[in-house]
C-alpha cells in the first residue's frame, strides 16, 4: 500500500479505468451554473442565453512533449487552449470536459499530475470541471470541450470586421514560439519563454470585455497572428493590416532571436502560435482598456498585410496536414 501523500508507483494498467476515474474527480462539486457534475452520465448545466461549444485536441509529440512538460503543464494547457476558444466567441466558460487517452503503462503519477493541473487551470479560468472520460491509447492524446454562456449577447464571429475599424488585441504574441525553439535546440532558457510553450497564459475574461465594449470581430491566436487573422479576413471580406511598430517585442525573444541565427524576433510575433491572445475589430472610439492597437481594417480584397505590404518572413502561422 502506498504511504499516504507518497506518488503511487503503480501504472494505469495496474490501477484500472474505475479507480483512475475516482482519483481524478475525487472532491468535484458543483455551484452557480452546473447543476449536476461528475459522477452521472452526463452533466447538466444551466445557462441564461445560447450556449457556445468548441472542442480541441493535442496529441503527445504534436501539441506537447512528456520531457518538455510535466503532466501538470499538460493539463493546464490542454484547459487554456480549449477555453481560449470560447473567449473568442465573448461568450463566458462554465463546464469543461475533457478526455485522456494514454498507454497502459502510464505512469499513475503521471495522470494525477495532469489531473492537478486541469484543475488547476480551470479554477483560473473561472471555469468547472463537469465530466470526461479515459481510455488506452498507443500514446497520450487530450481532447477538451469547452461549454460556455453567451448570456443574452450575440456571438463575436469571425465575419464582422468593417473597413474604418481598428484591430486590438488582448494577451501577448510570440513567447510560446520563442520556447519551441529553444526546446528544439536541447535547452531550457530564457525560461520565461520555455514556461510560455508549456503552460499559455490566456487573458482570461477579456473576451466577454471585448464583446461588451461592442467588438464586431474577435479571434484567438493559436496558429500565429497571420493565420488567424487571415481567417478574420476571408470571412468578413476585407483587407488587415498589421502594424509593428504597435507589437511589443520582448527581451527574452529577442534573446532568442539572435541565439539561434541572429533570426527576426518579429517573426516570432506574427507567425507564433499557443500563446492564445485575442484580438478584435472595433470602432477606434470603442476599444477597452488594456487592449492595444494593432492594426487596422481596410476595404479591399480579403489579405493580410504586414505595415501595408505583404508579408515575405517565415511561414504565416501553423498549418496542421501541411507538407
Amino acid at each position: 500500500m502506498t504511504p499516504p501523500g507518497a506518488p503511487d508507483p503503480r501504472t494505469v494498467g495496474e490501477v484500472g479505468e474505475f479507480a483512475l476515474i475516482d482519483a481524478i474527480t475525487s472532491g468535484l462539486g458543483t455551484s452557480g451554473p452546473v447543476v449536476l457534475g461528475v459522477g452521472d452520465d452526463s452533466a447538466v448545466l444551466r445557462l441564461a442565453g445560447d450556449l457556445a461549444v468548441s472542442t480541441d485536441t493535442m496529441v503527445e509529440d504534436v501539441h506537447f512533449r512528456r520531457d518538455w512538460s510535466s503532466a501538470e503543464d499538460v493539463g493546464r494547457k490542454a484547459v487554456a487552449a480549449c477555453v481560449s476558444d470560447a473567449e473568442a466567441m465573448g461568450a463566458v466558460p462554465i463546464g469543461l470536459v475533457v478526455s485522456l487517452a494514454a498507454p497502459a503503462s502510464t505512469p499513475v503519477e503521471w495522470v494525477t499530475g495532469f489531473a492537478d493541473g486541469v484543475r488547476a487551470e480551470c479554477e483560473k479560468a473561472g471555469v468547472q470541471l463537469v465530466g470526461g472520460d479515459t481510455t488506452s491509447a498507443a500514446q497520450v492524446v487530450v481532447t477538451a470541450t469547452v461549454l460556455a454562456d453567451l448570456g443574452g449577447l450575440p456571438p463575436v464571429t469571425r465575419a464582422g470586421a468593417r473597413p474604418g475599424q481598428v484591430l486590438a488585441m488582448a494577451g501577448r504574441l510570440g513567447w510560446a514560439a520563442a520556447g519551441v525553439a529553444v526546446l528544439g535546440r536541447g535547452f531550457r532558457s530564457p525560461r520565461a519563454v520555455v514556461v510560455a510553450h508549456r503552460v499559455p497564459e490566456p487573458p482570461y475574461g477579456e473576451g466577454r470585455v471585448a464583446a461588451e465594449a461592442g467588438a464586431s470581430a474577435l479571434t484567438d491566436v493559436s496558429d500565429g497572428l497571420l493565420a488567424d487573422l487571415g481567417h478574420v479576413a476571408r470571412a468578413s471580406g476585407v483587407t488587415l493590416d498589421v502594424t509593428t511598430s504597435a507589437l511589443e517585442i520582448a527581451e527574452p525573444q529577442k534573446a532568442v532571436a539572435a541565439a539561434i541565427g541572429g533570426g527576426d524576433p518579429l517573426a516570432f510575433q506574427l507567425t507564433g502560435g499557443d500563446d492564445h491572445a485575442l484580438v478584435g475589430a472595433f470602432d477606434a472610439d470603442r476599444v477597452p482598456s488594456g487592449w492595444t492597437v494593432i492594426g487596422r481594417v481596410l476595404a479591399g480584397d480579403p489579405q493580410v498585410l504586414v505595415d501595408g505590404a505583404e508579408w515575405t518572413g517565415a511561414s504565416a502561422g501553423w498549418q496542421h496536414f501541411a507538407p
